[in-house]
């Protein structure tokens, strides 16, 4: 069997959960696969100093990085630690990352791999917190702010705290298949059932809320009924305006184009259907208010890569039987 070792950096201030979901993950693996070298983990910080974490934990290193020997996968976790880092910290990721086989970053890590010239070229994400922030500041980084995960050749980066089990899950799931993968996911009491390409936020956490009362009574409409007519001339003459002026106001107070907010309202119910529900993909097509199975397929395959069929393959809940 392959050994995948798995170095995870540690510093000051990093966020605790970034460090064991993953590390949880990958240990569970190597227990399922039987084999406790399928994953051999270490951490370290730059002096082999004991680390204090963002919320007040304290991490024992089993060393320094000068000398953690070459990673498989080169884990680099986020956290308050990652807003001042120590220059050697980013001397030792530019001269070290690039030897990993896969370099991972979780939530702000991305901030450490950016600083070091890791992401460079490179399809990233982070905490949504934080994608303006790297966006600007490293402008060789194509940030995508919404998947919570992405994968782009050896480099793989995570959204905030969680995402990081989603992530680790993923490569698990790429090392030794679904099935171990899922059995890791059931033991740590989480769904492998998030692609990569779902959104950071729901569309109604994703939008801000409209200050206005109509603009707020007709979002909460929309994701009450996906199934209506949502044009813009019809949600114009519920919130009492003339569809100019709605559309302007709705984006001026919500940050999305009335198009964009039924877009992703629509997707997220036909995906909670095909996920959570036996239904027909035409009538989940019907119910999420796309009218044929042919224009859900567009949608799905333009927002996630992939078809409605796939989907529910890979990520239908199995029903529990009742007691």
């Amino acid at each position: 069997m392959t050994e995948r070792s798995v170095l995870v950096v540690l510093f000051d201030g990093v966020q605790s959960l970034d460090v064991t979901g993953p590390v949880e993950v990958f240990a569970g693996a190597a227990k399922v696969v039987g084999d406790p070298a399928a994953y051999p983990i270490r951490t370290a910080s730059l002096d082999g100093a004991v680390v204090r974490t963002s919320s007040g934990l304290t991490l024992v290193p089993d060393g320094t990085l000068a000398d953690a020997p070459g990673p498989y996968t080169l884990l680099v976790p986020g956290g308050e630690g990652t807003r001042r880092p120590d220059p050697g910290l980013i001397d030792w990721l530019r001269a070290n990352g690039p030897r990993a086989e896969r370099l991972v970053s979780v939530c702000t890590g991305a901030l450490l791999l950016a600083e070091a010239g890791l992401l460079d070229g490179h399809r990233a994400t982070t905490h949504w917190a934080t994608c303006d922030h790297l966006a600007r500041t490293y402008p060789a980084v194509d940030v995508d702010p919404d998947p919570i995960f992405v994968r782009d050749g050896r480099v793989a980066t995570s959204a905030g705290v969680t995402a990081g089990i989603d992530l680790a899950l993923a490569l698990v799931e790429e090392d030794h298949g679904r099935d171990v993968a899922l059995t890791v996911a059931r033991h740590l009491v989480v769904f492998l059932r998030r692609p990569g390409s779902q959104a950071q936020f729901s569309a109604q956490l994703a939008a801000q809320t409209a200050r206005r009362e109509p603009l707020r009574e007709v979002q909460q409409w929309v994701t009450e009924h996906p199934d209506h007519d949502l044009s813009v001339e019809s949600l114009a003459d519920r919130a009492r305006l003339s569809p100019r002026h709605f559309a302007r106001a709705f984006q001026a107070e919500t940050g999305m184009t009335p198009g964009r907010y039924v877009e992703r309202v629509r997707l997220e119910h036909a995906r909670r259907l095909l996920e959570d529900t036996a239904d027909g993909v035409e009538e989940v097509s019907r119910a999420a208010g796309y009218g044929t199975p042919e224009a859900m397929r567009r949608a799905f395959v333009k927002a996630l890569g992939t078809a409605p069929a796939e989907y529910r393959r890979r990520f239908h809940a199995p029903l529990q039987p009742t007691l």
